[in-house]
């Protein structure tokens, strides 16, 4: 895990530093937290460089805190104290079965959260990871959506929606352009894209240009920031739906052309290829329902084994 942060220590740490000070050895935290004594030594030593001081002695017979390390254990001990809260706000509900499911902030923004009602229901509680790395799901995450052509290997995968692709901007920078929306007319104005710019290639290919990315146009690392700059005008984005459904919905942006094109990749819902819990089964059909999937289809992926 890469620890970011520039002013929080690394808060995965924690525990088991306050563990270790607890009971005086790095063998004892390991056997306590069900890890290596390895890990262990691994973790205190990350919390160490974080903070540039020495937080144990080492000692033949298990460790002992520094005065630096009785000073930080006091406000590890505060901090450890206030999230083991058992407040509401904190604690999922008793009554409801935690699904892990890992996704893009894009998605999550632009088409998940508005649908978290109906996802959650009274049954279940949904704990949302934003991250853009493959999910791994040896590390406790249950389902994944993430973007590309598939198949994968040792997972199964399957597309959430069909996206027609077409460019979209902002009412004021399409007054702009006038009658002139050509693909040559478009290169005028600055082209924002995400990571991939494959999807603004294939739509320009059409008119024989050839695309190039330029000074003036600006990349995103995720969609979501796409359409946020398209709607405040910064140039001309490739509409995706469905996430781009509210924004033109709402007329925040709007279609400069009426020639749309099939996009080279799309999200996919992916679990792993064993068997599912009944909560993970019932989330992955809640979520391919609200994608538009046919009842068939939805049963057919949360079987527990591939048809042969």
């Amino acid at each position: 895990m890469v620890h970011s942060s520039q002013t929080l220590p690394p808060l995965d740490t924690l525990e088991t530093f306050s563990r270790a000070a607890r009971l005086g050895s790095f063998s004892a935290a390991a056997e306590q937290g069900g890890v290596t004594h390895g890990a262990v030594s691994r973790q205190i030593s990350r919390l160490e460089r974080w903070l540039g001081v020495r937080l144990f002695a080492r000692q033949a017979r298990g460790v002992s805190l520094t005065p630096e390390g009785m000073r930080f254990f006091a406000r590890t001990q505060e901090a450890l104290a206030l999230l083991s809260d058992t407040d509401e706000r904190w604690v999922p509900r008793r009554n409801k079965t935690t699904v892990r499911l890992s996704l893009t902030p894009s998605v999550a923004s632009l088409w998940l959260f508005s649908r978290l009602p109906k996802l959650e229901r009274d049954d279940i509680h949904l704990d949302l990871v934003l991250e853009h790395r493959l999910a791994d799901f040896s590390e406790g995450t249950d389902l994944a959506i993430r973007c590309g052509k598939g198949p994968w290997a040792g997972v199964r995968a399957m597309a959430l929606w069909h996206e027609k692709s077409f460019p979209i901007a902002a009412p004021s920078l399409m007054e702009r352009l006038g009658q002139d929306r050509d693909a040559q007319s478009l290169l005028k104005m600055p082209i924002l894209h995400d990571s991939n710019i494959e999807g603004w290639r294939r739509w320009l290919a059409v008119d024989d240009v050839e695309y190039l990315p330029r000074g003036q146009d600006r990349r995103f690392e995720d969609y979501n920031l796409v359409i946020d700059a398209c709607v405040q005008g910064v140039g001309i984005a490739l509409a995706r739906p469905p996430l781009s459904d509210a924004a033109l919905a709402c007329g925040s942006l709007v279609p400069i052309s009426d020639r749309s094109l099939d996009y080279h990749v799309s999200f996919h819902l992916i679990r792993p290829d064993g068997a599912l819990s009944g909560p993970t089964v019932e989330l992955t059909r809640r979520l391919l329902r609200e994608a538009g999937h046919a009842e068939a289809a939805i049963t057919a992926f949360t079987a527990p084994a591939r048809a042969r």
